[in-house]
């Protein structure tokens, strides 16, 4: 890592070769590091560690700037697949020092169970990868703009990056750490405007301290449709929440389709909570309540009780909501268990680690997406080449292209107000009138200034997501009204 930060701060060609040079040995002998000199004894049993993939993941971040995305998503994602499926134990929401090889613990010193600081390290690989796409799609903007003249040809713009980490202990949510970061982001680094989250847990306590500081929030990941309800007026969100996007899916599911029985089964956290409550309550008003609603922890691996108990309810349909690794292990094991139903779900499957893991059980699976990424847009091809140039080759996801337009939205609203925040908000609240024109599509902002903006239906056919807009898929979804 520091050969790494000598190159990218100086240039120096030698320290970048060195870097890269002493990265790939790591990946060549992670299998056996020590090789020939490893001190474990013959016949004694084999234990893996969470030392490794836990630093690897995080070097592999530090050393991005250098990597192709092919090595990097391969390698984080061997790591957290690792950590996640081995190394944690469910019910306790804490990881394993060392396991078994194939995840059994260990009636061991060795095994014991450690510290969540570790758990924090070794962050969700779903919601890492989300964080990651979301910063590359702010910092292209940037630079773009900067490129442009910066400021009014006079300054450049700055991102001030801090993480968003929270910590759940016993079912309650430590907050501290974020807090701390956003304060001293406002009071300290004394920034123009906010830009994030991802998760609802920190964008609730966002909200409440850019009320306070007075502070235009831009938000482009956190489908939560709750947080903006309170009707704050300095935030601004630039992605469909889950509400109209459950909202499609439940008109796609019983009017397009025809299904009355739908069983669900989502991740017992936020997300899922919330994303489920829509579909719930969409299911009740179109006269289709829910059979049964069924709940999953992050980390699981065997879901065959829960979904025998659905199969015994013989549902037209199942609802699943999650992240992506969880729902293609459900979907997979259904198709075992000869559960033959049709699967819907959330937009975190579009995920390449949901088809890698589903394999063939994903054909026929349906998600909704905020946005329809194979429209005919000039502004999203163009957009796409430079963020691959950018970005060694990397794909511009849904939360890398949100992040692009959200981010240009906050320069174009500073370029017109200045630096002054009352001034950032108000320019913001222009594109409730005139849909702002990204590359995720029209924006316009409704009376709580939510992306209303068109949504998609997406389905596996031939192991590849085909995308559908609203029309096509032949659903109707109200939208805000105009106002002279």
């Amino acid at each position: 890592m520091a050969f790494s930060q000598v190159a990218l701060a100086t240039g120096d060609a030698e320290a970048k070769e060195i870097a890269e040079r002493t990265y790939r040995n790591i990946l060549r002998r992670k299998d056996n590091p020590k090789g020939k000199y490893n001190k474990a004894v013959p016949g004694t049993r084999p234990m893996i560690s969470l030392a490794l993939p836990m630093i690897l993941a995080n070097v592999s971040l530090e050393l991005e700037w250098m990597l192709d995305a092919d090595t990097l998503d391969r390698t984080v994602s061997a790591s957290l697949d690792e950590i996640f499926s081995l190394l944690l134990d469910p019910e306790r929401k804490l990881f394993y020092e060392q396991v078994a090889p194939d995840g059994t613990p260990l009636d061991c010193f060795d095994s014991r169970l450690i510290l969540s600081g570790h758990g924090i390290e070794a962050m969700p690989r779903q919601y890492f990868e989300m964080g990651r796409h979301m910063l590359h799609g702010a910092e292209l903007a940037v630079e773009e703009a900067n490129a442009r003249g910066g400021y009014r040809g006079k300054l450049p713009y700055k991102l001030v990056k801090r993480n968003d980490p929270v910590v759940q202990v016993d079912h309650t949510w430590m907050w501290a750490p974020f807090t701390t970061n956003v304060v001293d982001l406002c009071y300290n680094e004394k920034v123009w405007a906010l830009f994030g989250t991802i998760g609802g847990e920190n964008s609730h306590i966002l909200i409440r301290i850019g009320l306070k500081v007075e502070i235009p929030i831009m938000n482009t990941a956190d489908t939560d449709p709750t947080f903006p309800e309170t009707r704050i007026p300095w935030l601004f969100r630039v992605i469909s929440d889950d509400r109209m996007q459950c909202y499609a899916l439940a008109k796609y599911a019983y009017e397009k389709m025809g299904y009355k029985r739908i069983a669900a089964f989502r991740y017992n956290g936020r997300y899922g909570r919330v994303g489920t409550k829509e579909f719930r309550e969409a299911s009740q008003r179109l006269g289709h309540p829910l059979l049964i609603e069924l709940k999953f922890n992050n980390g699981e691996t065997d879901f065959s009780k829960r979904l025998a108990w659905i199969k015994r309810l013989k549902p037209d349909a199942v609802f699943v909501w999650g992240n992506d690794a969880e729902c293609a292990r459900i979907v997979r094991q259904m198709r075992e268990m000869g559960l033959d139903h049709p699967v819907l779900g959330s937009d975190r499957m579009l995920y390449p680690e949901f088809l890698k893991i589903a394999g063939e059980a994903a054909e026929g699976v349906v998600a909704t997406c905020p946005w329809d990424p194979t429209q005919n847009n000039p502004l999203l091809s163009a957009f796409r080449e430079r963020y691959r140039e950018r970005f060694n080759g990397e794909e511009p996801e849904s939360y890398a292209s949100h992040a692009y337009d959200g981010m240009n939205m906050l320069v174009g609203a500073i370029e017109a107000a200045g630096l002054n925040r009352a001034k950032i908000r108000d320019a913001l609240e222009k594109w409730k009138k005139i849909p702002y024109q990204g590359v995720t599509g029209p924006i316009p902002f409704n009376d709580i200034l939510v992306d209303a903006g068109p949504i998609a239906i997406a389905t596996v056919q031939d192991g590849k997501w085909n995308f559908m807009s609203e029309k096509e898929a032949g659903i109707s979804l109200p939208r805000i009204v105009k106002k002279q």
